[in-house]
Parts: C-alpha cells; sequence; structure tokens
C-alpha cells in the first residue's frame, strides 16, 4: 500500500514539520496518528519519515531516507477563465496529470463576471492543487498564477514549442513533437480571430484532439496529458 505523501513547511536536520490549516488536517480529518509511516515533501526533494508528534497546531515528523524525486513535466496551462466549478475540476485534473503552472486566462470571450471575480479564487485553486498533488504523491504542486490577460499571456509564453488549443489545428500529438512547454485554451466561445492571429504571430501552433468539440476543462486536461506524455517517451528515449 502506498504511504501518504505530505507537503511540509520546512525539514531542519532530521525533523520536518507541518503547522496551520493543514496541521489540522491531518490531526482532525485525516486521523495521523504518532508512529504513522509517510513520506514528507518540501516540494524540492521526498523522504520517508514517521509521525512523532500530531496535534491541530503541528505535526511533526521524524525523517529518513530520501525518495526519487522526479520533476513535473515541463508544461504551463492557461485556461480560460470559466465557471468555477469547472476551473476547479481544471486544476485538480491538471494537477494530478502533472503540470507544472496553471494560470486563469482573460480571453476576449470570458464571461466577465467571472473575470472580475477570478482573483479571488486563486486561494482555493492553490490549495486543491497542492491536495491533488499529495494525493498524487508528486514532488510539489503546481503554481496557480493571478489572472492573466490573453496579450500578456502570448507575449510572456509565445516561444518555440507553443500550442494553441484550436478545433482547426493539427493533432496534439504530432504538434508536440519537439516538446512543448506552454497550452492555452480558450473559453467554450472559442478565441477571436485577433487571438488565433496574435498567437500565431509569436511562435503557437494550433492543435487539436480530433473532430469532437470539447468543453474548455475537458480539452485542457486531455490535451495536458497528450503532451505531457509525449515529454515522458521522450525522456525514456
Amino acid at each position: 500500500m502506498a504511504l501518504r505523501r505530505v507537503f511540509v513547511d520546512s525539514i531542519d536536520g532530521s525533523e520536518a514539520t507541518v503547522t496551520g490549516r493543514p496541521a489540522h488536517h491531518l490531526s482532525r480529518v485525516a486521523r495521523l496518528r504518532p508512529g504513522e509511516h509517510v513520506e514528507v515533501s518540501d516540494q524540492q526533494t521526498a523522504y520517508r519519515a514517521v509521525t512523532i508528534a500530531c496535534s491541530a497546531a503541528e505535526v511533526r515528523f521524524r525523517v529518513r531516507e530520501p525518495l526519487p524525486s522526479p520533476r513535473p513535466a515541463r508544461l504551463d496551462v492557461s485556461l480560460a477563465i470559466i465557471k468555477f466549478s469547472r476551473f476547479d475540476w481544471a486544476v485538480e485534473k491538471l494537477t494530478e496529470i502533472g503540470v507544472r503552472s496553471v494560470t486563469p486566462l482573460e480571453a476576449g470571450r470570458c464571461d466577465r463576471r467571472l473575470v472580475r471575480a477570478a482573483s479571488r479564487r486563486v486561494e482555493r485553486w492553490s490549495r486543491i492543487a497542492v491536495e491533488a498533488a499529495q494525493q498524487s504523491r508528486h514532488l510539489a504542486a503546481p503554481a496557480v498564477n493571478p489572472p492573466l490577460a490573453f496579450e500578456a499571456a502570448v507575449h510572456s509564453k509565445g516561444t518555440r514549442g507553443g500550442i494553441l488549443a484550436d478545433p482547426g489545428g493539427e493533432a496534439v500529438a504530432r504538434a508536440c513533437e519537439r516538446g512543448s512547454t506552454s497550452l492555452l485554451v480558450g473559453p467554450e466561445g472559442g478565441w477571436t480571430s485577433t487571438e488565433v492571429d496574435l498567437a500565431t504571430k509569436h511562435g503557437f501552433r494550433p492543435a487539436c484532439l480530433g473532430t469532437s468539440i470539447l468543453r474548455s476543462e475537458t480539452a485542457a486536461v486531455s490535451m495536458a496529458a497528450v503532451i505531457t506524455s509525449q515529454h515522458d517517451l521522450r525522456s525514456a528515449q
């Protein structure tokens, strides 16, 4: 049976500590007890550990040997701001896949009410990412960035290897052959022609998953899975 993985505040010598909300969750909800074996990560290195004290205020672990620590895929996903319950789901699943970061994207056809409220959801999305990363036993959680305007995202991420989710594009598996590091996924109303032109001008390759019309969150997760699997295959060669 796989051991529980816990992200800790710090590792000092042979001891690791968790405080605040995560400590309360571990002691009161997860019912962690002294003597229980776990894996701990400071989001740099993971270790085997044993619980030595557990309260709602603080949980402490005795750190043992380090564990293999594969790094997350070098994929940053920018997803258009959609209904928050569906964005929550996307953050969780993108974390499970192992992306490096998630950015809420202010695209032209996004709901303006959601755009105005999105910055207040970043803390929640970060918590979802941490919980999903621990559940998936990743070394670290992806960064969840503040909302970013489409133009700014294209300028900051527009390097060789970027992919723009677009129904008229080539197959995503082919588009990412050179090693994609960023993925832009639009709202269900699609990109504006201005956005497509700007993205392609900055090096993004339009790509899709075939003829099916997918919801934004489904497209983001599915395409990220294909891209990260291609990364894994290349790394294994």
